[in-house]
């Protein structure tokens, strides 16, 4: 098999969660110029069918199915409206994220509680609804959870009070080694990206702060853009990965490791 087509993914089939806009739409347009037809899942209709429209444009065959992936029932359904559209899923992106700022002393319950069920609570959600029904019978998966460096650490002096954020993504970071040694006997492989500084909506309120650290503290001096994750992603959902699982890439201009 040469790389160029170890790399490909046509006939493969994907979902995207929070596909509709920033890293899950880079994402989805990666995936989908390789040849894979997608779902994209997201809260708001009108966002998804733009998001479809875009790629369609592209030469992408998209769906879009609208779910609230803080309610459980609304990530079951979607699992199974995604697998109806699709008839079978060979990539599950958990991209879909929420943030909450406040100081821990301070931190209602029901903030934290929101930010653990759309970051661990859906993709696991997700995983056990899509594995059991497609990807452990069918003997295939690629499963990419998008997890962070606040996962791995602390944060910075300038953007704490995320208390919440950094501990679900470094329960998203364990959830992905666990996963992968489970179903790794089922020729499944469950990686994460970190992404570092990206211009999305959660970073919006605080976008010009955290370009600024990125251009003083990271080795590149700059925040990432918007294909910087194509290659990462497109790795990690096709057979040029399938040695690879359990592992977490950071994708941050190498700002963890300084």
């Amino acid at each position: 098999m040469s790389v160029r087509s170890a790399l490909e993914l046509g006939g493969r089939k994907g979902i995207v969660t929070g596909g509709s806009r920033g890293l899950g739409l880079q994402i989805a347009e990666a995936l989908g110029e390789m040849g894979a037809e997608l779902v994209l899942v997201a809260r708001h209709r009108g966002e998804l069918e733009e998001a479809v429209a875009h790629l369609t444009q592209r030469g992408v065959r998209a769906h879009a199915v609208a779910a609230d992936l803080a309610d459980p029932d609304g990530v079951e359904r979607c699992a199974h409206e995604a697998l109806a559209a699709l008839g079978q899923c060979d990539i599950l992106v958990n991209n879909a994220g929420a943030t909450w700022a406040s100081p821990t002393e301070d931190h209602p319950l029901d903030g934290w509680q929101k930010v653990f069920d759309v970051n661990v609570t859906a993709p696991f959600l997700l995983c056990r609804t899509i594995g059991k029904a497609s990807m452990i019978p069918r003997g295939y998966g690629r499963i990419l959870n998008i997890a962070s460096p606040a996962g791995f650490r602390g944060s910075p002096k300038q953007f704490r009070k995320t208390v919440a954020y950094n501990t679900s993504k470094g329960a998203l970071i364990n959830f992905t080694r666990a996963l992968a040694a489970e179903w790794g006997p089922f020729g499944i492989t469950v990686n994460a990206i970190a992404p570092g500084i990206f211009p999305t909506k959660l970073s919006s309120a605080a976008l010009e702060r955290m370009t600024a650290y990125a251009a003083a503290t990271s080795p590149q001096g700059r925040i990432g853009g918007s294909e910087d994750l194509k290659g990462a992603a497109v790795l990690f959902c096709s057979d040029a990965g399938k040695h690879i699982t359990g592992q977490i890439l950071a994708v941050d201009g190498g700002l963890s490791i300084v």
